[in-house]
């Protein structure tokens, strides 16, 4: 590796030169200005374990296939990149690792002793694109089924069926499948018996409606008491990543909409604040405020199936079909403005699809006037009901310094006391311009994971309010030459504006060479999309960094030792859906 010029950006920089010297370290420029920093593998321990105490999470961690990309001026020689990015909420800052590895060696050592959350991600990076990470205790496939061949992100890997051979399932291969179904205690690091019981294995799941879609947990239970909690995912895979980087960057908008399948437009505020961030395109406040009304409207509707199915998981009945009954009503405002339900796909690079119909004001008034009084009559029904909390007070409990261990983000963090949301930290798209507030609490079990979440109902509406109030007039669009589409009013003037805009939909633009990612604070914790663009109309490399992933590691923590029953509620308390769990 050759020398940084200079490490003066940041002082974590400044630290990491005083400790390990400049001939160790490379510093690369991203877009979004997160200091990075590539270090040789053999000081990568070293490294991450200095960082460790200014940095209390590991964020995200995700390989890349350099093998094919062209435009690397500046970067250390890889075929295979890993990547560490760190968060430290008390510092409220980032920092990015990378370690260059080749083809014909990708090994690298594990970082379960640093964080143990490295576990999911290091078992993805290798389902994903073949980089061992050694001493990893159980390195095998997480995402795809075991009996997968190749790497599937890998840029010789097929992105379409249609690049394949036909699917045959003969006796061979249905034998084969078979057999990887078997279900080994040993395989899962558990026993059947030890010298003073025998115990008894039980699926929870994949087809479980507490488990809230495909997702199954592998318990060891002795009784009815859990001694061992083994989550179990990947049936709900379809490659979005995969599918980021053979779509044009316009045309990937509707595939975001199904990562947090509730989540709507939220899915895509993350990816085209990251596309505008390279592409270097500035956003009009209508649009902003629009973007930030239709995200609320969304995070309202997340919380409410989540309300609902709370409830119902631990023994209610009636309150989930009045809190649907709410979210029609929502539905019916999201379908008069974006003309979708719950996939709008309806943000734009550069803006929105349209401008705000007429007659939005009295609809949107109307459902935020309607909705409090609905609330006061849940919070009597529901979260004050002596049965709800005898089940969730005091069941699944974590600290603050286990969640930040874990990459905990969302209500799910801020229920152990730590108000870190960043729309308030570090507000983006417009948000500081809002004025609203972080709730918390200390607990940290299952009922304050879920008052935190009919709170945040509140904010949201006062949110809306506030949009609705001080809509800012303008375009809905930016006017830059890379926003897509194009506005199109002149497109049936000018052949030169015809031209512009029938390529920039159908191609799409092309963003300059840059890499870099965007967080939002989504409805379930923390999203963001990490994209790499070398000069193509597509993603090089598209990363969807999602808080569901995460959560459900660390399902064992808090689960282990309690009954069943207690784990269905804690289940239902995190409040994940499959879909942004396996993308």
């Amino acid at each position: 590796m050759q020398a940084a010029e200079t490490l003066t950006d940041s002082r974590v920089e400044e630290d990491l030169y005083r400790e390990f010297g400049a001939d160790l370290l490379v510093v690369q420029k991203c877009a979004d200005n997160i200091p990075t920093v590539w270090v040789p593998r053999e000081s990568l321990m070293a490294v991450l374990q200095f960082l460790k105490p200014q940095f209390s999470m590991l964020y995200d961690l995700f390989a890349i296939d350099e093998r094919t990309r062209v435009y690397r001026q500046g970067q250390p020689d890889s075929d295979f990149t890993v990547v560490y990015q760190l968060l430290s909420m008390q510092r409220n800052d980032d920092f990015r690792i990378k370690v260059a590895l080749s083809e014909s060696d990708l090994h690298i050592p594990t970082a379960i002793s640093v964080w143990p959350n490295a576990n999911w991600y290091e078992r993805e990076a290798w389902d994903m694109f073949g980089v061992v990470f050694d001493g990893h205790p159980s390195l095998f496939r997480i995402l795809l089924p075991p009996t997968w061949e190749g790497h599937a992100l890998r840029k010789d890997h097929p992105a379409r069926a249609t690049e394949m051979g036909p699917f045959e399932m003969g006796p061979e291969r249905v034998a084969r499948e078979q057999e990887a179904l078997r279900f080994r205690p040993e395989d899962w690091g558990m026993q059947d018996a030890d010298d003073d019981s025998q115990y008894m294995f039980l699926n929870l799941g994949p087809n479980h409606p507490s488990v809230h879609g495909v997702f199954r947990i592998a318990l060891q239970l002795d009784g009815e008491v859990i001694i061992d909690s083994v989550p179990d995912i990947g049936y709900h895979h379809r490659g979005a990543e995969k599918m980021g980087e053979r779509q044009t960057w316009h045309s990937y908008i509707p595939y975001t909409d199904r990562i947090d399948y509730l989540g709507g437009v939220m899915n895509n505020f993350a990816y085209v604040l990251s596309v505008e961030q390279m592409a270097g395109i500035e956003v009009p406040d209508r649009a902003k405020v629009i973007r930030i009304m239709l995200a609320e409207l969304f995070r309202i509707s997340s919380h409410l199936v989540f309300y609902g199915t709370f409830v119902q998981d631990v023994g209610q009945m009636s309150p989930v079909f009045y809190m649907f009954v709410d979210r029609e009503k929502l539905f019916g405002i999201i379908e008069a403005i974006t003309g979708g339900r719950m996939h709008p796909a309806w943000f734009r690079i550069g803006g929105v699809a349209q401008d705000l119909p007429n007659g939005w004001e009295s609809m949107v008034r109307e459902f935020i006037d309607y909705l409090p009084a609905r609330l006061d009559h849940y919070e009597k029904m529901s979260m004050q009901n002596k049965i709800l909390k005898e089940r969730t007070v005091g069941i699944g409990v974590y600290t603050e310094q286990e969640a930040l261990e874990w990459g905990i983000t969302g209500p799910g963090l801020r229920a152990t006391g730590n108000d870190w949301d960043l729309r308030k930290k570090r507000p983006y798209g417009g948000y500081e311009q809002f004025d609203f507030d972080v709730p918390t609490a200390t607990g940290g079990d299952c009922y304050d994971r879920a008052a935190l979440r009919v709170e945040e109902i509140r904010q949201s509406l006062r949110i809306i309010r506030q949009c609705l109030d001080n809509m800012p007039e303008g375009p809905y669009k930016s006017d830059h030459a890379l926003t897509t589409p194009p506005p199109k009013e002149r497109s049936m003037q000018d052949i030169e504006t015809l031209i512009h805009h029938f390529l920039n939909v159908s191609w799409g633009p092309v963003i300059p060479e840059s890499e870099g990612s965007f967080m939002i604070e989504a409805s379930k914790g923390i999203n963001s999309y990490h994209l790499i663009s070398d000069r193509g109309t597509n993603a090089y490399r598209t990363r969807i960094r999602t808080p569901s992933f995460p959560h459900l590691q660390q399902i064992p923590l808090i689960s282990n030792g309690l009954m069943i029953p207690d784990l269905i509620a804690i289940i239902a308390s995190i409040d994940f859906v499959m879909a942004d769990v396996d993308r």
